[in-house]
């Protein structure tokens, strides 16, 4: 696989920064190995064959780390899956008990929660995971059940929790319109009665509170970018609301304990966030377009796709959160790439990188089919313009993304593909 390269044109070999006296830095190629790889061999009649072509397929990404892999059986005949467990866990830093913390992550088997799971664990960490699963699946982070450093939990953030801890990565919450959506007072609920009892906890427990805010929070913008000053321009009582105004009190009651009870607190404004692992059918615009293309189906696009996005790496995001989480900012921060685009842009250039990677992957161009993009009309209160003013994660964490969209795109796509391939797609 060629080197892949920054937005300075520098090799990405490892994601993560040395900020605040925390290293947060982990080799690519052993992250990449915990989600970019197979989950079963397809037991047929040539299972050796499997294992050659499999090894084939994934060697560039998962390079050394072959004997900490699963290899979970999959019987075509049956449709039915032989599930193994790993035989050993993937190296781990090892700390001294005064470098290690005690780290809890509500929302920590969801997208973004199980990749930040990830990176904690490499890290030496000892990380406790809270989640109901609404969204959320024990798969994504199946791969530590097990480990000493490692527990999980089901429980909903709604009632409350008792830990010891020192930080409080406070992530739990539907994030995609369809899931927030479809119970909008429980949305509402998780927002507020979930923050109300971890900001309780780490009022009791002296721990640093980080909550995952949103760019949702400034509505259907009216300033552009968004900085953190801008107050939002938001529907109080429309469809989405439940999730901005859920977060926008959520950030209210922060600042509350913040201010009255002097809590450690941390709040980080998330713009359009993608990568492995995200739910193929969460209604959002990434997963949508790289699915549908993947399945050889028309690409849809709501309204004349003159709206804009800005589209930031699941990696650059994480790096942000741990910086920000072990820094001195109290303020609010963006978390967000500055590349915007249109989404007809944006379904143009998926359309050519999963048509790249098939074409790479030995497919016959000849037999892919040419894929349409159509148009449907557009959802209520969907933002027209979205793209964030990182100046002061720039400035006070010294952090901005490196990845390029096409460089996370395309990986992406090769998870989802290998999904597919998988069956479990």
């Amino acid at each position: 696989m060629a080197p892949q390269l920054d937005k300075n044109g520098v090799e990405i070999t490892d994601v993560g920064l040395l900020r605040f006296g925390f290293d947060s830095r982990v080799p690519i190629d052993t992250l990449r190995s915990l989600y970019l790889r197979p989950h079963y061999v397809t037991s047929s009649s040539d299972v050796a064959a499997s294992d050659e072509k499999e090894d084939e397929e994934h060697a560039k990404f998962v390079k050394g780390n072959t004997p900490y892999q699963s290899k979970s059986i999959y019987h075509a005949d049956s449709n039915s899956i032989s599930y193994t467990t790993l035989s050993r866990f993937s190296p781990v830093r090892l700390l001294s008990p005064s470098n290690r913390k005690r780290i809890l992550v509500t929302g920590g088997a969801g997208f973004v929660g199980s990749h930040l799971v990830d990176r904690l664990m490499l890290l030496g960490h000892e990380v406790t995971v809270l989640d109901n699963f609404f969204t959320g699946s024990k798969t994504t982070v199946s791969h530590w059940v097990g480990h000493p450093n490692f527990e999980m939990v089901r429980h909903d953030v709604v009632e409350p929790f008792m830990i010891e801890c020192d930080q409080i990565y406070h992530l739990a919450c539907p994030a995609s319109p369809p899931h927030y959506q479809f119970n909008a007072v429980k949305t509402i609920k998780t927002s507020f009665m979930g923050t109300l009892n971890m900001l309780g906890l780490a009022k009791r427990t002296k721990a640093r509170f980080l909550i995952s805010s949103t760019s949702e929070i400034y509505g259907d913008p009216e300033v552009h970018p968004q900085p953190e000053d801008y107050w939002g321009h938001v529907n109080p009582i429309g469809p989405r609301a439940c999730y901005d105004e859920g977060k926008r009190v959520a950030e209210t009651l922060t600042y509350g304990f913040h201010r009255q009870d002097g809590v450690d607190v941390r709040v980080a404004r998330i713009f359009n966030t993608y990568g492995p692992r995200m739910n193929p059918y969460d209604g959002r615009v990434v997963s949508n377009f790289i699915v549908q293309a993947l399945k050889g189906e028309d690409m849809t696009v709501y309204g004349d796709g003159s709206q804009t996005r800005s589209f930031q790496y699941i990696h650059d995001l994480i790096d942000g959160l741990i910086a920000l989480m072990n820094s001195d900012e109290t303020r609010p921060v963006n978390l967000g790439n500055g590349d915007e685009f249109t989404i007809l842009e944006f379904a143009k250039l998926v359309r050519e990188l999963v048509r790249k990677v098939q074409i790479e992957d030995g497919i016959d161009p000849a037999t892919l089919r040419d894929i349409q993009i159509v148009h449907r009309p557009m959802p209520t209160d969907d933002p027209q313009k979205r793209r964030p003013d990182t100046t002061r994660a720039k400035t006070t964490l010294d952090w901005q993304p490196r990845w390029t969209v096409r460089m996370g795109v395309e990986e992406m796509v090769r998870y989802y593909k290998a999904k597919l391939a998988e069956g479990s797609l």
